[in-house]
């Protein structure tokens, strides 16, 4: 297998998912976008709008021989609620919603495998709502699609840290990774 991967993330806010995974050694580039509606070439207000079907997503691109699927996984359960449906704390919305689009089919068995041991061990019984589905790479139609978010959304927290939801929402979230995944981080 290929040492460059790549896999499309949703977990919440697009620039939270982002900021998290640029933290990480192996991963080589992160672009926001949207993924898993129906809707052709989405904008934010559209998706925002709750009508497209999209999820805000990232597509990771990453290096498996630095840090493996299962290790991204680890990390992408741990940082967001996969067990609450179209809802990441404040942010409510099916745009939000816990979502995984697979480069190919030997990736979505190791995220439906994930997924199967995460439930099993919840002492809680909450069920992982996430869903899993194959990346759509043609030109059709497809829930599956990931479409480029607006470029004002790249590198959003580098650019506005300033702002009340990243020092909220987002700072919050990186000491967390910061003082779980510190052998992670680059």
């Amino acid at each position: 297998m290929e040492a460059k991967q790549t896999i499309v993330l949703g977990g919440g806010c697009f620039w939270c998912t982002e900021a998290v995974f640029k933290m990480l050694q192996g991963v080589i580039s992160i672009e926001p976008g949207y993924a898993g509606g129906t809707t052709q070439n989405p904008t934010y207000d559209q998706v925002c709008g709750g009508n497209t079907g999209h999820a805000e997503v990232v597509k990771v691109t990453y290096d498996s021989n630095i840090i493996p699927l299962e290790t991204l996984l680890t990390v992408f359960f741990a940082t967001h609620d996969p067990t609450t449906k179209d809802r990441q704390g404040n942010d409510v919305g099916s745009e939000y919603r816990s979502i995984v689009l697979c480069d190919n089919t030997d990736q979505m068995k190791v995220v439906q495998k994930f997924i199967e041991e995460i439930n099993a061990s919840n002492e809680k019984g909450d069920r992982v709502v996430t869903e899993v589905k194959i990346l759509d790479t043609s030109n059709s139609l497809s829930a599956g699609k990931f479409y480029p978010a607006e470029s004002y959304h790249k590198d959003f927290y580098e650019n506005n840290k300033n702002q009340m939801y990243c020092q909220v929402v987002i700072n919050p979230k990186l000491a967390k990774v910061q003082g779980k995944f510190a052998e992670l981080l680059k």
